[in-house]
């Protein structure tokens, strides 16, 4: 019934803990999840997790604010997002929030490394999970600029993908939505301090959203402040549900169905 499209399995708060988390995920009737890397050294693991239990699956990326790792090159990805239940590029896109004494002109290497995860989920048509903070500008830019929009380098396919844990503006949705990206929307709905990402999710047209859990972090409502898993994920399903006038099983769905669409690769099990 319910799609986890984005969370961290792998991770030290969770990989211990699987037997448990399989089993609350089955109570919860959540049925799929997408577990997510964030670097070369971690995929291994992301892959054999996916490759382990049939209802998850992989990508392969480095996200941006990680560093002192190993830096992916084209082929690194290419052949990484080339294996069996690899569905997805990234997370990868721009990270600014932390820039410290940097300037955005630092930050030269992380557009860098977007630019080739943009390069590999053209020549693999897999769909890319953006992750952008304090950054959506620069973001958009290099997508219009590399993703094929505009009809340049025509053998390649035209980038697409989902803006995960979105936490932008209404016009940064929109910008993304008229560049055919999903918007998937995290706990952080359910906060207190959200009412303008709330206002966001009236906006997004429900045939492109998705939702998430962005595990272990940003627990929903009750939970927050606590370890987050993916059978959590009916709690955003229940607020945009809320939110739109609609029933919480219609909602997740409807985002199972647009989770479909976009990894075109995953066969659902119903």
């Amino acid at each position: 019934m319910y799609t986890d499209s984005h969370c961290h399995l792998n991770f030290p708060e969770l990989v211990g803990d699987m037997p448990a988390i399989l089993n609350a995920m089955r109570q919860a009737r959540v049925d799929r999840a997408l577990c997510i890397s964030t670097t070369l050294e971690e995929f291994d693991q992301v892959h054999r997790i996916a490759l382990e239990h049939e209802h998850i699956w992989a990508s392969a990326g480095v996200h941006p604010d990680n560093e002192g790792v190993q830096e992916p090159t084209l082929e690194d990805l290419l052949q990484r997002g080339r294996l069996p239940k690899v569905v997805a590029i990234g997370e990868t896109g721009l990270d600014y929030y932390r820039l410290g004494e940097r300037t955005v002109a630092d930050m030269a290497w992380q557009r860098q490394r977007f630019v080739t995860h943009i390069e590999a989920g053209r020549a693999l048509d897999l769909p890319l999970v953006i992750h952008t903070r304090s950054a959506s500008d620069d973001t958009l830019r290099l997508l219009r600029e590399h993703g094929g929009f505009a009809g340049a380098a025509e053998s390649l396919a035209v980038s697409r993908g989902v803006f995960h844990c979105f936490t932008e503006t209404r016009e940064v949705a929109r910008a993304a939505l008229d560049l055919g990206f999903y918007i998937s929307f995290s706990g952080i709905i359910t906060f207190k301090t959200a009412q303008e990402l709330r206002d966001v999710v009236r906006f997004v047209p429900l045939d492109r959203m998705l939702i998430e859990t962005d595990s272990p972090y940003l627990a929903p409502v009750p939970y927050r402040g606590k370890t987050n898993n993916p059978s959590f994920v009916p709690y955003v399903a229940q607020q945009i549900a809320e939110l739109r006038g609609l029933d919480c099983d219609a909602v997740g769905a409807l985002t199972g169905d647009n989770f479909d669409r976009l990894f075109s690769s995953v066969v659902r099990h119903d």
